[in-house]
């Protein structure tokens, strides 16, 4: 009975997960993540301050 009641919450999240994901649509994680990260790699690579040539 020990592992049935520490594991029902994992598998209560797990059932809801699929149940959403099967009839909802849910936007791709790793997708998002992605195009989030090359925006921000965009935006640091546009706004960085030059180098100075007296730090050399």
């Amino acid at each position: 009975m020990g592992i049935i009641k520490s594991c029902f919450s994992f598998i209560a999240g797990t059932v809801c997960g699929i149940y959403v994901a099967q009839n909802y649509n849910v936007p791709n994680v790793k997708k998002l993540a992605d195009s989030a990260f090359f925006i921000a790699k965009h935006v640091e690579e546009n706004y960085r301050k030059p180098k100075n040539k007296d730090d050399d």
